[in-house]
């Protein structure tokens, strides 16, 4: 009896974490997408590389510092606020091109895809992708050291192999964040949200990048 008890209070907490992380991350998504439009609408400069990073990690370093109390939610649309004014200037780019609003539209779409596509299989198959963490980190690594040298150097060809690589490292992220709820590895909601507000805005950049290079003539 006490471990049906058990086995229930876990159940719950986890249903719990899963409705609070998905409700956070709609949220989060409506508003970078305001920041995103009221960037393009007043045509804000790119706050460029450096800024972006010191912004990013450190809003990213309060919000895991506060992510027990209700400071660490106000630090997540912080976040994610900040992000999506960066994104404002890059989709404004694509939008200038011949077959911009195609783009934005297809990379909108694509990205939308494969969230919900793969969260709906972790979330109704339950497969624990603990197993993916290792790899993943080492990976998202890789590129992004990869991706700062091909911004450094200008090299064309490794920056599109980057975003390619994104792609399916953020698709990996997004199951093993998922699994990682499901089964208790991830406990708390606000961290649950960044991570998948992070693989979902650098999923959707990426496909940005290479439909953008597909569509150019």
């Amino acid at each position: 009896m006490t471990t049906m008890t058990r086995s229930e209070a876990s159940v719950l907490s986890t249903n719990k974490v899963i409705r609070n992380t998905y409700m956070l991350l709609s949220m989060t998504l409506a508003f970078s997408a305001v920041t995103a439009g009221a960037s393009m609408a007043l045509g804000l400069p790119h706050p460029g590389l450096i800024l972006t990073l010191v912004g990013y990690f450190g809003l990213l370093f309060l919000t895991t510092k506060f992510r027990n109390s209700s400071l660490g939610v106000l630090f997540v649309f912080a976040l994610t606020g900040f992000m999506g004014y960066t994104l404002g200037p890059i989709v404004s780019k694509y939008l200038a091109m011949p077959n911009g609003t195609q783009i934005v539209m297809q990379a909108m779409a694509g990205t939308a895809a494969i969230f919900l596509g793969l969260s709906a299989y972790a979330l109704t198959t339950r497969k624990d992708f603990s197993f993916m963490g290792g790899f993943l980190f080492v990976g998202v690594l890789v590129a992004f050291l990869a991706g700062l040298g091909a911004i450094f150097f200008s090299i064309p060809a490794l920056s599109l192999t980057v975003s390619a690589a994104v792609v399916l490292l953020m698709s990996g992220l997004i199951l093993y964040e998922t699994s990682n709820i499901i089964h208790g590895g991830e406990t708390n909601y606000v961290m649950a949200t960044v991570s998948l507000f992070v693989s979902i805005y650098n999923l959707f950049t990426s496909l940005l990048h290479l439909l953008g290079f597909m569509n150019d003539d």
